[in-house]
Parts: C-alpha cells; structure tokens; sequence
C-alpha cells in the first residue's frame, strides 16, 4: 500500500537525440552492456550516423534530474503497402527501471511512427524477457504468429 504522502514517481520526459554529444556517448557506453552482454558499447560515429539517417529515429528517456536513463530507436520505411514502423533496442537503465520509462519510450514512439504516417509498428522481444513482454502487451502490442529468420552477415575489416 501506498502512503498518500509519498510523493508521486518524477515523470520521464522523452526526446529525440539530434546530435552525438559526450553525454549521449556516455549514456550508451552504460546501457548498451545492459541491452546486450555481447554488443561493444556504440560508438560516437555510429551515433551521429543513427542521428543523422533518415530512416531511423533515436528516443531518449531522461529522469527528472535529467540523466539519460533509457533509449529506444525507431526505424521508419516505406515498402510498396506502405509506411512501417519497427522498434529496436529499447534499453532502460537498471537504477530506473519500474518507473514508467520503457512505457514512455514506447508510447513516444508509436507517437512517432503515426505521425509521419506508418501502418503498423512492429518489434520482437526474447521470450526471456517477461518484463519487456509485459509492457508490450500492456501498451497495446499482440504477440503474433510468424517467423523470424536471421542471416548473420560478415562485416567488412574496414567497416564499409
């Protein structure tokens, strides 16, 4: 039960990262390793570079002491039956997490994704993450029947 005089949680205000700034790199530098034990921290070029692109929207969740404690990116395409959506990476710190954050990220970017007119929002979430599919379902996303194939692709040494 909740005490009527404790203060109501700070709301996340969330934002659309514009540029690759020192605090974005170290922001990412701590919830990357957080998303994915396996994925090196991204890098200031890689940022600028999802920034920059036209296809693809990067969300930030600040706290009220405005730290950067969350991030979503949104990738936006045309195909012949129309605008889609697809979200990716939706990362929420450990401090803050069960505080409305990935809820605010998500309904920023459905937000988004209808706005510049897309037909529908996809993203896939492990199994294993009872949380996260808890909040998906709970803002609005069915879990559908289809498979998902993956082809792992060689990078290039050089990076291009």
């Amino acid at each position: 039960m909740t005490d009527a005089t404790d203060p109501a949680p700070a709301p996340v205000v969330v934002s659309e990262a514009v540029e690759a700034t020192d605090e974005l790199v170290e922001a990412f530098t701590r919830l990357i390793p957080q998303l994915s034990s396996s994925s090196a921290p991204t890098s200031r070029s890689d940022l600028a570079a999802i920034v920059e692109s036209d296809a693809s929207i990067l969300l930030i969740a600040r706290d009220a002491a405005g730290r950067i404690v969350g991030s979503l990116t949104l990738a936006v395409f045309r195909i012949p039956t129309g605008v889609r959506a697809w979200i990716e990476d939706v990362v929420v710190d450990d401090s803050a997490r069960g505080m409305g954050v990935g809820e605010a990220l998500v309904a920023a970017a459905v937000a988004r994704a209808s706005s510049v007119g897309a037909k529908t929002v996809d993203l896939t979430s492990r199994p294993d993450r009872e949380s996260a599919n808890r909040l998906y379902v709970r803002t609005g996303f069915a879990l559908r029947t289809t498979n998902v194939y993956r082809r792992t692709l060689e990078v290039p040494v050089d990076g291009s």
